[in-house]
């Protein structure tokens, strides 16, 4: 009888070792998870309607830093046809909360038909599980005016 009784503590002290061992990892997991910089747009795409060729508009995109570690942009890539306040926002670090606001000039005059322009914001933070920087992108579109 004493043996079967070792044996079921003995299992019992097995189990609680592999679940104790499995949320350390869990834990340990969701702490790197959490730790990165999250970039929330109040828009991903923006509309531009009906734009004639030749023609310049400027629009911006609000975003706010929603992860919980600092927010580093390295560069903001488009076409040619799109300017960027890239500077003025590698310059900054932006901490958990804090927001900033990514300012776009489009200049139709090389267009030839309506598009889609994308917004590749590309950060210095490392996504470790894609073995790579964070991108965010954006989009904007027009329908060209001849």
């Amino acid at each position: 009888m004493k043996k079967i009784i070792l044996q079921v503590l003995c299992c019992l002290f097995a189990i609680a070792a592999i679940s104790t061992t499995a949320q350390a990892q869990d834990s340990a997991e969701m702490v790197k998870e959490i730790a990165k910089p999250i970039m929330t747009f109040d828009k991903s795409m923006i509309d531009l309607g009906e734009v004639k060729r030749g023609e310049k508009r400027s629009f911006s995109y609000s975003f706010t830093n929603t992860g919980n570690a600092d927010l580093d942009i390295d560069l903001i890539t488009a076409c040619d046809c799109t300017t960027t306040n890239q500077d003025d926002l590698r310059r900054r670090t932006f901490k958990p909360g804090e927001s900033g606001i990514l300012e776009v000039t489009f200049d139709s005059t090389e267009k030839e038909e309506s598009e889609t322009i994308d917004i590749d914001i590309i950060l210095k933070q490392f996504d470790e599980e894609a073995n790579m920087p964070f991108i965010e992108m954006l989009q904007y579109k027009f329908e060209l005016i001849k």
